[in-house]
């Protein structure tokens, strides 16, 4: 009876603990379940409204549903009640940017890297490079990417996308050893290797495109994808 009674205490406990509610949500949203993540994100701000990490990690959520008008609207709630919280600002500029309002996109990004205190500068540096190379600005997109990666060493994302800017600029070889070291200690990621590959039969390398090709063949999930390696098998043979 003791037991059962402490376990109810405890239950009450962490249906008032918004901190609970938010932990559980973030645990929802890093399994890539969103909407069991909403769920405990809104109980957390129907205990705390002013709960800035939740209002961000809801956007975050409705970002991952594709919802961005949402998003911004959490994002900007965030904002109100905490300008300080340079995270949000980051994300905002993604939102934005997936729809389509570049000029605000870049304005939020611009803020967070403006932030001396921020410290995962390379995320804005990132999505700027990822914003110039949507536009064509390749030059300006490969300035930035480096940038990312010169904040953090062991970037693969930047990595991964200054191999891609330079693939766009024929620098192949350069775009190569880009991929190869997005790829260390991550040998096991299909689309950085993917990458290698093409950049592999770009620079006429075909022995090293045909080897990570079939290599990755089997664990790829994407019909897209599958259909272009067969095609890219297909030429080298």
């Amino acid at each position: 009876v003791f037991c059962a009674s402490t376990q109810k205490k405890i239950e009450k406990a962490k249906m008032r603990d918004p901190q609970y509610q938010y932990n559980m949500g973030l645990f929802h949203l890093n399994r890539n379940n969103p909407d069991e993540a909403i769920r405990y994100f809104n109980s957390a701000l129907a205990l705390n409204p002013r709960y800035d990490l939740a209002l961000n990690a809801l956007g975050l959520a409705y970002s991952m549903k594709g919802n961005f008008e949402e998003a911004v609207r959490q994002y900007q709630n965030c904002i109100n009640i905490n300008p300080a919280l340079t995270e949000v600002h980051n994300n905002l500029g993604t939102a934005y940017q997936e729809m389509g309002l570049i000029d605000k996109a870049e304005q939020e990004f611009r803020v967070a890297i403006s932030d001396v205190n921020y410290r995962s500068k390379e995320l804005p540096y990132y999505n700027l490079a990822r914003l110039y190379l949507a536009q064509g600005k390749v030059e300006e997109a490969l300035s930035y990417v480096e940038q990312s990666i010169e904040i953090n060493k062991s970037f693969r994302m930047g990595y991964n996308l200054k191999g891609i800017i330079l693939e766009g600029l024929s620098r192949y070889e350069e775009a190569i050893e880009s991929y190869k070291t997005a790829l260390k200690n991550l040998e096991g990621d299909v689309d950085i290797s993917f990458n290698l590959a093409v950049a592999y039969f770009k620079n006429n390398e075909l022995s090293k495109a045909k080897e990570i090709f079939e290599k990755i063949y089997p664990r790829v999930s994407d019909l897209e994808i599958k259909k272009k390696i067969d095609e890219y098998l297909r030429m080298i043979k």
